[in-house]
This record gives C-alpha cells, structure tokens and sequence, in this order.
C-alpha cells in the first residue's frame, strides 16, 4: 500500500525538474558593430563572466535554447579572430563547454563549425607547448573537454576536415617532441601529453575513417627512433651510431605507440593499407612473389622492369618501420607480415634479401635504431668475468637499440617464420648471410626477449653452424660475426649446447676451423673471436667451471694448431692473438688507488691496492692456465714459437746496430757493405713474414727515420735482463713513437717481429711464479709450470741465471737415498738444471754436497730418466773432478750389479750415460758392461709372453724389464757413440749395426728360445729405429749404414704398431729439419702413403710440402732428387710385383710423391730423374734392374697424367743430373742404354688403373671441406681399420739386400728352425714376411750421399763412354745429367718459420740432455736426444740366418696358389729363383712348434684394400 501512494509524488518531481531548467543568466553583449568595438578588458571580462557560468553548468539541467544566443555571438568571427590571445582563450573555453552543454547536437553551422576547430587547432592547442602562457589553463581546459565529452569529433563534420585532422596531430606530434617549446624551456604537464593521447586514440578508433596523410603522420612518429641522418646498415653501424640515440622512447613516439595498441583493429586496417601501397607497387616490378621461388632463375637477373633505386629507397623507409612497429604494436601489423612474406619468394634478390633482414629483425625485436651494440669482451681485464656475474649495459646502449619483441612471432605468424627459416638454403649468398646475421640476433637474444622453443633454438644453432662452413666467404664472415653478438654467457649456455670446442659438429669446432679459412678477413675475425672468448673465459676455467671448461678450454689448442698450416700470413695472425687476447700485454691492469668496477662489469671483490695483487704472478698464472689444457701438438707449437725467440732477439739486436751504423743514409766507414748488411739482415726477416717485399721496404724506411730512442726501445724489448714492466712499457712507447712517425704503416712490420723476438710469456718477472707452481702444484698447474720450466732451461737459459742457485738447493733438499725416494716434480727440475748447464756449465754449485745429491739421483732416483739429467749435470764441467765423481758412480752402479737387484734400473741408466760422457771411466769395464747388457738383459725373456699381450703399452704402465732392456740398447750404442777415435770406432760399429738390424728384422726379437712379449717388441724395434737415426746422425756411422739396412730402417714407417710407426717418423722429421741427417734419409718418408691413421698422415704431408716449400726457396734440389732413391727403394720393397693389379699399389707411394712435391716449376727436374732411372743398373742387385725400369715407366707414365690434370706447361729440364752411386751402376753398353729405352716395360693395363686412381684421388679431394685442402686442415672422415689377409690385401715391405746366395739360388749352410709364435702378433706376421734369404756383402756398406756422389755418378753415368760393335766411341746425346745439389748437405739456413719445427723439436721430453763432447772427430752434430746407452762387441751369433723365400717373395700369403704360379711364369729374369726354405739345426733350448699365424694389419695397404674403404666411403 506504501508503494503505490509513493508513486505519485516521484512522478510530480519529475514533473518539477522538467519545469525548472536552468537558462543561462549571462545577458552582456559580446559582439559589436564596425567601428565600435568593446573594449578588451572589457571584454575579457565578460568572457571570463561567461566562461564560469557555462562551466558550472550542467548538461542535464540547462536549457539548451538559451545557449543559442551566445553561441551565435561566440562564434562570430571578430571574437574567433580577435587580436587578443586572452580573448581566444577564453572563447575557446566557451565554446567546448557549449559544445558540452549542447551535446550531441553543436548550434553552429558548417561554416561557423570549421572557424571554431581552426581556432582549437591552430591557436588554443599549439598554445600548450607554453606552460608559463598567462592563459595555460583556459588551453588546457580546451584540451581536457574536447577529450572527455568527445567533441573533437564533430571536426569530421567540417568541410576538407583532413586538413585540420593533419594539423591537429602534427601539432601533438611535434609539439610533444620539442619542436614548440617555449623560451622557458618548461616541460609539458603529463596530463596534457595524456589528453592529446586520448583525442587522437578517439578520433582514430571512433571515426569511420582516417586520412592517408594523418596515418603518414602517426607512421613518421615511429621513425624517430632510427638515428639521427638516416638509417645505417647494420654491418656499417656497429653500435657507434646509438651514442645520438635518447636513453628513453621520445615523447611523441610514445604518443604513437599509445594510438597504436589502443585502436589495433583500425589501426591494422589503415596500416595494412599503407604498406600495401608501397610494397605490392615496388614488389610488382621486382617479380612475381607467388611464394614459390623458382630456384633455376638467376638471382641477377631482375630485369628491364625491376624497382628504381629510388623505389627501394621508399620499400627500405617502410621495412624499417615495419621493425620499429613490430616492437611498438605488433597487432597492427597483422595484415603485413603476409606481405612480406610474399617478398621472400620474389625473383629480385634486393626484395627478398630486404625481406630476411626485416623478418629477422622482427623475430629478432630490433627496431629502426638498429641492433644493439655488440657485448665488450675484454680479456685483459681482471678480476676476469664470471658466469654468475650480470651482463653490464653498453656505454651507448639506449631503450630503442634493446631487442624487445611483445609477441613471439613464431607463435603469432607461424607460417611466415617457416618460411623465414628456409631461406638458410637460399642461393643467393647474400641472403644467406643476412639470414646468418638475423640468426644471431634471433639466438642471442632470445627472440627479443620472448623466448625460443627448444626447437626452434636448435634449428637455428645447427644453421649458424652450417653456415660457418657455407660455401661463400661472406656468408661465413656473417656467421662469425653473428657469433660476436653472444655475450660470455650465452656463447656459454646457447652456442655449446651441441658441444664444446673440442666435440666435431658443434658450432665452437666448426667457428675454430674458420681460424684455417682460406679467406683472410674470415680468419682474422674467427680467430680473434676465439681468442677473446678464451682470454674472459680463463678465470672462470682456473676455477673449476666445468661447463666453460668443456665449452671454451680447447681453444688456444685450435688457434695454435694453425701453426701447422705452413702459412706465414696464418702465423702472424696467430701470434698476434696469442699476445693480444689470450695473454695480452695489458694484463693485468695495473693497481689502482682505490676499489674499482672491472671493466667487464662485475663487482670486483678484490680491491687492486690489496698487498697480494701480484701483476707478474697473476700474468704467470695465465700463461700456466694456457699451457695446461693444449693437446700434444700445440704444446709443440707453443714450444716452437718460444724457442725460437731467443734467435730473432738477436737478428732484432744486429738490425738495431745496422740501422744504427747506417745513420739514416749517412753511413759512416765502408758505406756499401754497411747498406748490404742492412739488406741482407731485412731479406732475412722478410722470408718469416707474408710480403718480403714490403718487409725490406718497411726496414728500409725505418733505418732512414733513424730515431735513436726507437733504438734504444727495441732493445729493451728483445733483452733477457728486463722485466716485464720494462718490457711493456718499451713496446707501447714505441708503437706510439713509430705512429707518429712521418711513415706509421712500418708498425705492420715492425710489431710482428717484436711479438716474435720479445720476453712476452717468459719473462724472467714470471719464473719465480713458474718455479712454485712447479713444485707445489697450485691449482693443478703443477705440471704445465714443469713443462715450461724446462722450456725456459733448454732455450732461454739466461732467464735462468737469478734462479739457479734456488733450483740446485731444492734439488740437493729433495735428492733421494736407497731407502728414501724423491718427489717427481724433482725430475724436471733436474732437467731444467741438465739444460741450463750445457750453456753455463761452471755457474753450477761443485760442492761435494751438490755433487753427492746429484750421484744419489743417478743411483735411486725416479723414474730412471733423472739419473740421465743428474749425469748430464754431474759431467757438464767435463774436467777432472768430474771425472772423479764419474768414476765413483761406477763403481757404485756396477758393484754388485745384476737383474733384479735394487736399483738395477737406475744402474743400468747410469752406466749408459757414463759410457756416452765419460768413455774413458768406462773403458776398463766394458767387456763385463756389454755382457751384462747382451746376455743378462737383451737376450733374456723374463716376462711370459701372452696371447692377450697389446702391441704397445705406454710409459706409465711399462714394466722394469722393458725398461731395463730400452736402457741397456741404449747402453750398446752410447758405448759406440762416446768413443772419441774415428778409427776405434769404425771397429766397434759393425757389431752394434748387427744388433740393430737383427731387432728390425726380427720385429724386436732378440731371444732365441722363449718369445718376447709384443708390447717389448714393439718398443726394442721402435728404439731400434731411433739410435740407428741417432748413429747416422754422425757422418762415420752413416757410412756405414748400407743401401739394404736403410731400406730395412724405412721399414719402420710400415710396421703394425701405429705408435711405432708415429714416434719413428716424428724422430726422422726432428733430425731432417735440424740438419743432422743427410738428403737420403727424406726417402723414408714417403713409405707413408698407406699411412691408415688421417689425422697423422696429413700431418705428415703438410710437413712435406713445409720442406719441399723450403728447398724450392733455398734453391736447393733436395725433394726432386729423391725421387731417383724412392724408385729404387720401391724396387727393393717386399710387396715388388710386376703385375698390373700390384704395380698400382707402387703407383700409390709415386703419387703421394708427387702430390706433395711436385709443382709446375720442378715438373720437368722430376720427370728427368724419373727418366734417368732407365739408364743404369741396379747397384745392390743387377739382377733386379728390370724393376727399376718397371718402376721408371710407372712414374714417367704417372707424371705425364698428373700433367694433363694440372694442365702444366711442361718444359724439359736442360741441366745435368746424377744418381747415387750407391743405389745405381753404369750400363755395360750404348746398346744396352738403347734396347732398354726403347723398351716399355709396363703393362698395358696399368694405364687404365692409373686413371682409376687419380679419379679416386679427385673423389676424395671433393669430400673435403670447402677448405680443408688448401689449409692443411685434415679431412673429417673415419680411418678405416686395417683389413685381415683374408680380406683385400694388406702390403708389407722389406728391405732388400745384396743377393749373392739367392740371386745364385745357393742354399746357405745354416738355418736355424723358426721360433715358434705363441701370441697373434700382426707384427711377428710382418717380421716373418719381410725375412729375406738373400745373403748380405760386408763390403758394401757404404752409400754416399754428398757432392762425391754427384761427383762419381757424372763420372760414371752421366759421362758414360759407348762403342759400336767395330769399337769406335758413339756420339752421345746431351743428355748426361748431373745430380746438381740433389745430395748436396741441406742449407744451414734454420728454419724457424716452418710448422714442423714445432711437430720435431718439441717432441721428446729427453731431447738435447746427452751431447757428445764437441771433439767428435766427425761433423756431423750429434744429436742430443732422449735415451742413450752404448755397447761394443756384439756377439756374431745375435743376427739369425734366414732361409731363401718361395718363388715368389712378395708378402702377401693370402694369394691364391694359382696366383703364385702365374707370377712365376711372368717372372721378370731379374728374380730370383724360387727355393725350399731350409732350416737351422734346433737349439738345445727351442721353443715349441710355430702355430698358424693371422693375417697381418700393418699399414701398409694393397690396392685392393684401399678401394674398399673408398667403396666404403663412397657408401657412407
């Protein structure tokens, strides 16, 4: 009942309200006739009377009619345009509250509608851009009430209202920006900046349309954030451009991207339509953009109606916006993306190469500014940086260079990233690169912050991978640089997710293989980057971070290993990362005053004034963390580059003193031999650097600068005496001095040879850290400090004089007793003191205290090499007193002596070096030495051999008795080595080649009634092999070595070991490149072309091409010379056939030959020696010359189609050549010499299997890499194990001998029954294979191989004399050749330059310990070398007598008997009968009956097998 009585009094209020309106009470003229105006404070305040009445009134209560008069009066145009900006103000501020009041419907008319929003837009709102205007609240009155009520719309209303829509944003736009800013420089209140936000958000999203030229408006805004004086590229940038970028988003940017992301299906609509305008018009020129490239189009071909320049100028403008607004407002670009998908199917390269850019960038989230800037890597800052440390912001990093991206875009346009992610097989490099360049942006940071699926990161890692190895330079730089984008961490946690450095396919092995790319600019970057991230990346792998370990610590390994590469231009590179960005010379930085922030940003929790900022220390130890985690071979090059410093220290000080004496051109004295010197030294050093030439020219222009205190700086920088500091501080004023030179390019020449010739690494501020760390192991550096140490000792000693008394102490504090051992780490140190006193011998302690330490590490030190050292130390003063030590050492070590006793390893060791240092001490015991070292160790079998037995057991788990039996070998031919009468020597000699030879040829069998377990064998033949290399190095023994014990020796270098085989060959290449072992000794090598292990044998053949590279600049014929030795040494192998099928495998061994020394230049000498061949006889066994001829054929036949391949011009040598007279004899006869030159000895159908493996040879080469070749970068592929005889067959030589007994077809008057086997040693198979029944002649042991040979063989051969049948002389053609400089000594020029003194002189622990006296009576230096021993009278009963072979002596058992009896019916008459092998009468003590023996695995490889593993590879 309530309810319904309360209804009618709500309806009379209604009622009441309707009735009582409110009607505008302001009655007060505004307008005025012409001629009368109001006046304007007048006026003014009838305006301001007005203003406030409208504003207090309210739009629900007013009555609407009673504004009609106003607003006419208001309107009028006298008011609109008054003079007066008070008077506008406040009209304006009438006006919106009329507008408010009479919403929806304006009381104006068109006309009067268009002058009021003039007036908002041209005066009341540009007016704001002055906070301090007198009328500042009335304008933002204005604003504030076209925003709320949203009255701004009716500007649609108004006639050509585009215009006014373009002012009125362009106004906010710039104003907002700075362009009007008032003289006050007062900024604009927030609540404007929000106000015209909102009216141009309401006049975009509620008007039905927006004007092209608005849109191009709201567009420009986004442009401000490119850099200032337009966009850059990216490559050209380099982050330099954002030091003129804001910290924050622009005002009016911000504006922009608040109108986008409020409105975004409008603003998608209208956006959509903008771009399409510019990109369907420029892509319609450039293309058809179906989405289906085709890839058969050339990419240059784009046609006579492709886009102008300056149409792509236009696309470039807007795919640079399409960046910025894809960080801004990604929705509105929804209509785009496909657009640009559709230009990275086009036919022009430019559109789709600006497409990946652009869609990169997006993915990315970089913008207009450009990408951000690229991450300091600093590897001279300390404390280094730390994974757990924050990445510091870039000095110029702004808020517009910050990948941001506020969608993921694989997620949003999945198609289009697709479609992206193909074009990394786009046949354009250059969009490759670019998709290389996005890629690493995209990866480094995370999309733009968004994130990456697993997926999609994985996808794009693989493909920077591959493209590190694309096929075009430039895309491999790209993906190098994109590398460079990482940070530390992230190359940590991103890059190395597919392995580290170390692991084959991950991005960090492949980035290491650029430091070989045959592209300078690819490799500098490559390995620049490598060395920056390893020098940050040190602190944290001295710490134990096993991620960064496995990730980064193999890399100063592939930057060193790049020292093999023989490239002087890749060696200059290397050094200068090595001292620049592993160890740079800044670092450490010096201490500071007060606590700092490391330049990498972290907080440093060590201030640098604390006491214990050691810079030399803390330098130190960055060396040890260098040398710690290097492998094998860049440890050798590490070596290398340091041991030859002291050299170029000294070249450096002698061109001082020239350029000193030359006096800038004004020489004083003898002025032409003054400037000779100066050339000549300048020549020199120019051989060691790319461009000798501009070398000469640099020193040239240096010495004429003439500025002494240069002078005086080089020579502080190259001096032993100077400290670190000193050091650095001499090379920095230095490079500044010679840049302000008046020529400062001679820097370019000048640093290399100072990195190379300075105290940088050791340095004698560093030896103390080294020593320490060497014994107390410090963080585990211990054993790299050893390594160092010893370095130091061996190649700088003078940096050892102010530590030498410390290192005696430690060792006389540390010397060990009978019952009482020493500390391992005494063994280097003896070794460094061993080094250091060959030099300084009486600088050395000779106190009985030191002296009875040292005789106490001979006797019971450990492991056995200290008593060597300790010897070497104890003998180095070579005066009498040392003799007197010497002589109680033996007596101590011979007293009671015998297998078994205490010590008998560490006696045995000592009498070996005694009798190498001390002959003389020696001498009265020899007999009971030898017997002790023939009978009671080497001929003796103590350890049971077992089927389970390896072929090689390594140092570390090699028992005492094949020690004591390597020390006892040693013993015999030290006994040899030490005595000091050339005659005496020649005596004893005989018995200790017999002992040599026997241990080759029987595989390292000595015992005659038990079987020697195999890993002693492979260690008694493979020391075997290296004393006799030791013994030719001196020129009496090596006259003794005759032509069939050298090509037993070559042996070696096929033997089933591959640890044999390595250390033999490494050994034979340290002697050749020091010049010890005479030219013929080069043959050897070439018995590696079945080398099964790749790695090694690429090795090997850049060493060769290092050599032969090195004679060609030394003019010297060495390597085309051994040609002529290789034909007979092949001639004598045991695997000889002269069947077409075999005679490829020989082809094999030629043509590894030839690939390696061959060149157009030295073609024509080759073929000649090749030629020369079949015109002489066999000088060990005519009977076998028809081999020689077989093999001379063969090789002018392969030579002649290597030619072709090459497309070499081939001019014939013109000179005069010879052979050795060793190896060949004259022909009887000019007849003789003609039937056999017109002969062809070779099978027909050798040239068909010619061809077949040169085309092998071209399949595997396009396998390589793209630049594996060119490098001397070993080819990734897996070494195929060796086959078993049942399989293809496997080859393996023998030595040949002079054939008395078998070329006779006598049977030898003893044979001795074969020992029986009781292991499935490969290598007793091969020893039984290689045995030869052919007796030796005594009397020929003798080949010479120096200018007599030449001088002989001219004689001989070259001037043979023939008669015609009636006895008159025949007229000879000019072909008598001469062997030249062939076998002439090897240049004494050194060699530092060449990668292989690295693989050689660091390659034995023991090296250059156990010199000779220098009172040698031959020339030839001795070699210091690891182990010595020596030994005189060898029993004659050591080498056994060996039964003839079967037919057919080739070594392959597996050979069918069809196949044998073929072969002798095809026999050549030079071969030897077949006989029945006899045997010895049987020991008293024989061994049981021999059991079938497998097949052999050796190296060597048949033909057969070799075209397996290619099948196999072919398949693979």
């Amino acid at each position: 009942m309530a309810r319904h009585r309360e209804q009618p009094v709500i309806e009379e209020e209604d009622q009441e309200m309707e009735e009582e309106l409110v009607s505008l009470q302001f009655n007060e003229q505004l307008s005025w006739r012409a001629g009368k105006p109001i006046a304007t404070g007048e006026l003014l305040r009838r305006l301001e009377k007005l203003s406030k009445e409208l504003a207090d009134m309210d739009q629900e209560t007013v009555d609407k009619d009673s504004l009609h008069g106003v607003a006419k009066e208001l309107a009028a145009h006298n008011l609109l345009a008054h003079k007066e900006a008070g008077v506008k103000a406040f009209v304006a501020s009438c006006l919106v509250d009329i507008l408010k009041l009479c919403a929806p419907e304006a009381p104006f008319t068109p006309k009067q509608l268009k002058e009021i929003f003039s007036l908002f837009v041209k005066v009341v709102l540009p007016a704001l851009w002055n906070p301090s205007h007198a009328y500042n609240a009335q304008h933002k009155y204005v604003l504030a009430s076209l925003a709320d009520v949203k009255s701004i719309l009716l500007i649609n209303d108004v006639n050509n209202s585009e215009e006014l829509l373009l002012e009125l944003f362009s106004t906010f736009f710039d104003g907002i920006s700075g362009s009007y800013k008032s003289a006050s420089g007062e900024q604009v209140a927030k609540d404007v900046e929000f106000h015209m936000t909102e009216l141009m958000v309401i006049l975009v999203d509620e008007s039905s349309s927006l004007p092209p030229s608005v849109l191009d408006v709201i567009m420009a805004q986004f442009l401000r954030a490119a850099p200032r004086g337009g966009h850059k590229e990216k490559a050209e940038s380099n982050g330099t451009q954002t030091t003129l970028l804001p910290k924050e988003e622009p005002e009016a940017y911000v504006m922009a991207k608040t109108v986008c992301n409020s409105c975004p299906d409008r603003m998608a609509r209208y956006v959509g339509q903008y771009f399409s305008d510019v990109i369907m018009d420029v892509s319609g020129k450039g293309g058809h953009a179906n989405g289906h490239k085709d890839d058969e189009q050339s990419d240059d071909d784009a046609g006579p109606s492709g886009p102008s320049e300056a149409d792509f100028r236009e696309l470039r403008k807007a795919h640079q916006l399409m960046r910025e607004l894809w960080r801004a407002a990604p929705t509105v670009l929804s209509n785009v993306i496909p657009q640009v998908d559709a230009e990275l199917s086009a036919d022009n390269v430019s559109l789709r190469l600006l497409a990946t850019e652009t869609l990169g960038d997006m993915i990315s989230g970089i913008g207009a500014a450009g990408p951000p800037a690229t991450p300091t890597l600093d590897p001279a800052a300390y404390p280094p940086l730390k994974m757990s440390d924050e990445v510091p912001d870039h000095p110029t990093a702004s808020i517009l260079t910050t990948p941001i991206s506020p969608l993921s875009f694989a997620q949003t346009h999945p198609d289009e990233f697709r479609n992206f992610v193909k074009r990394r097989v786009d046949k354009s490099p250059l969009i490759r690169a670019a998709w290389t360049t996005a890629v690493g942006y995209i990866v480094s940071t995370s999309a733009g912050g968004i994130g990456l699926s697993r997926e999609d990161e994985a996808v794009f890692i693989t493909g920077l991978r591959d493209k590190l190895n694309d096929s075009d330079e430039k895309v491999r730089l790209a993906a190098v640089t994109a590398i460079e984008t990482f940070s530390f961490r992230d190359v940590v946690l991103k890059l190395a997710t597919l392995g580290g450095i170390t692991k084959d396919g991950s991005v960090l092995f492949t980035l290491a293989d650029r430091c070989r790319d045959k592209r300078s600019s690819v490799r500098v970057e490559a390995m620049a980057l490598l060395g920056k991230l390893w020098g940050v990346a040190s602190g944290e792998i001295a710490a134990g971070h096993e991620a960064v370990i496995s990730a980064l610590s193999g890399i100063p390994s592939r930057i060193l290993n790049t020292f093999y590469a023989n490239d002087s231009e890749l060696t200059v590179l290397m050094e200068r990362v090595v001292y620049e960005f592993l160890v740079p010379l800044p670092f450490p930085p010096p201490p500071k005053s007060k606590a700092s922030k490391p330049s990498n940003g972290q907080s440093s929790s060590l201030p640098t004034t604390e006491s214990n900022y050691d810079q030399d220390r803390i330098r130190a130890e960055r060396v040890l963390i260098l040398v710690k985690d290097m492998d094998s071979n860049a440890r050798k090059a590490f070596s290398a580059l340091q041991a030859r410093q002291p050299q170029f220290s000294k070249v450096m000080e002698n061109l001082v003193r020239q350029c000193d004496a030359f006096n800038g051109g004004n020489p004083e004295g003898d002025p032409e031999r003054i400037k000779q010197n100066l050339k000549t030294t300048a020549q020199y050093l120019g051989n060691f650097l790319p461009d000798p030439v501009k070398v000469v020219a640099d020193l040239q222009n240096f010495a004429n600068w003439h500025d002494r205190r240069s002078y005086q700086l080089i020579r502080y920088t190259v001096s032993p005496e100077s400290d670190f500091k000193t050091m650095h501080r001499a090379i920095k004023e230095l490079v500044k001095r010679v840049q302000g030179s008046p020529k400062p390019h001679i820097l370019d020449t000048l640093l290399p040879l100072l990195y190379r010739s300075a105290y940088i690494l050791f340095n004698k501020s560093h030896l103390s850290t080294f020593m320490d760390c060497s014994k107390s192991d410090k963080d585990g550096l211990g054993a790299a400090a050893q390594e160092i140490t010893t370095e130091i000792s061996q190649h700088n000693p003078d940096l050892f004089k102010t530590h030498v008394g410390q290192l005696c102490k430690d060792l006389v504090d540390g010397a060990p007793k009978a019952d009482q051992t020493n500390d391992t780490t005494m063994v280097e140190a003896l070794k460094a003191c061993s080094s250091y006193s060959k030099k300084y011998p009486t600088e050395l302690p000779n106190d009985r205290k030191f002296t009875q330490a040292l005789i106490n590490y001979s006797l019971f030190g450990e492991p056995a090499k200290s008593t060597k050292y300790a010897i070497n130390v104890l003998m180095a003063r070579k005066d009498d007193k040392s003799l007197v030590s010497a002589t109680d050492l033996l007596q101590r070590a011979t007293k009671d002596w015998g297998y078994g006793t205490p010590h008998f390893l560490n006696k045995m060791a000592a009498v070996a070096q005694l009798e190498l240092l001390a002959p003389t001490v020696t001498a009265k015991a020899n007999d009971e030495i030898i017997d002790m070292a023939l009978k009671n160790v080497l001929f003796q079998v103590r350890t049971e051999a077992k089927e389970t037995d390896l072929d090689w057991a390594p140092d570390a788990e090699m028992d005492e008795e094949c020690w004591v039996k390597s020390w006892a070998l040693k013993l015999v031919v030290n006994r040899v080595r030490g005595i000091r009468d050339p005659e005496e020597a020649k005596e004893v000699a005989p018995p200790v080649f017999k002992l040599i030879r026997t241990l080759l040829k029987s595989q390292g069998e000595l015992c005659k009634t038990q079987d020697t377990p195999k890993h002693h064998r492979s260690r008694l033949r493979l020391l075997a092999g290296q004393l006799l290399l030791k013994l030719c190095t001196s020129k009496q023994f090596e006259e003794q070595l005759s032509p069939a014990d050298f090509n037993q020796l070559a042996l070696l270098t096929q033997d089933s070991c591959a640890n044999v085989r390595r250390l033999f060959v490494e050994k034979l290449q340290k002697y050749l490149v020091q010049n010890k072992l005479r030219a013929r000794f080069y043959t050897i090598i070439f018995l590696t072309a079945f080398e099964p292990h790749a790695e090694f044998k690429n090795q090997i053949e850049t060493w060769i091409r290092s050599r032969a590279r090195f004679f060609r600049e030394a003019k010297q014929n060495v390597m085309e010379s051994t040609i002529g030795r290789l034909i007979s040494l092949l001639a004598h192998h045991p695997d000889f056939s002269p069947e077409a099928s075999e005679l490829v495998d020989h082809a094999r061994y030629l043509l590894f030959y030839v690939s390696n020394v061959a060149t157009e230049a030295n073609f024509g000498i080759i073929f000649k020696y090749a030629e020369r061949v079949k015109q002489t006889l066999d000088g060990i066994d005519r009977s076998k010359s028809e081999r020689l001829y077989i093999l001379s054929d063969l090789a002018q036949s392969l030579l002649r189609k290597w030619q072709e391949r090459k497309n070499w011009s081939f001019q014939a040598f013109a000179g005069k050549i010879g052979l050795p007279v060793g190896l060949y004899t004259a022909l009887p006869s000019h007849q003789a010499a003609q039937e056999i030159a017109e002969k062809q000895y070779l099978p027909e159908e050798v040239d068909e299997y010619l061809n077949d493996l040169l085309r092998s040879m071209d399949k595997k080469k396009k396998r390589k890499s793209i630049d594996e070749r060119a490098e001397g970068q070993p080819a990734q592929k897996r070494a195929k194990a060796p086959t078993q005889k049942t399989a293809p067959k496997v080859k393996t030589p023998k030595a040949a001998k002079p054939s008395s007994s078998k070329a006779s077809g006598k049977p030898k008057a003893s044979a001795r029954a074969k020992k029986p086997r009781t292991s499935s040693s490969p290598a007793a198979e091969s020893a039984d294979r290689r045995r030869s029944g052919r007796a030796r002649k005594r009397s020929s042991y003798v080949e010479r191989d120096d200018s007599a040979d030449d001088d002989d063989m001219l004689d001989g051969v070259a001037k043979w004399q023939y008669y015609d049948e009636e006895g008159n002389p025949v007229a000879q053609e000019d072909d008598e050749d001469e062997e030249g400089d062939a076998s002439s000594s090897l240049s004494d020029v050194e060699e530092n330059e060449e990668a292989e003194e690295a693989m050689d002189e660091g390659g034995d622990d023991d090296d250059d310990d156990d010199e000779v006296d220098k009172d040698e009576p031959e020339p030839i230096p001795i070699a210091d070398d690891q182990e010595d021993s020596e030994l005189s009278d060898v029993e004659d009963n050591l080498e056994e007598e060996e039964a003839p072979p079967p037919a057919k002596s080739t070594g392959r058992r597996s050979r069918p008997a069809a196949t044998t009896t073929t072969s002798a019916a095809k026999s050549l008459p030079s071969r030897p009968a077949g006989g029945t092998p006899k045997s010895k009468p049987t020991a008293a003590k024989s061994k049981p009956a021999p059991k079938p023996r497998p097949a052999s695995t050796r190296a060597t490889r048949s033909r057969r097998a070799a075209a397996a593993e290619e099948e196999d590879e072919d398949s693979e």
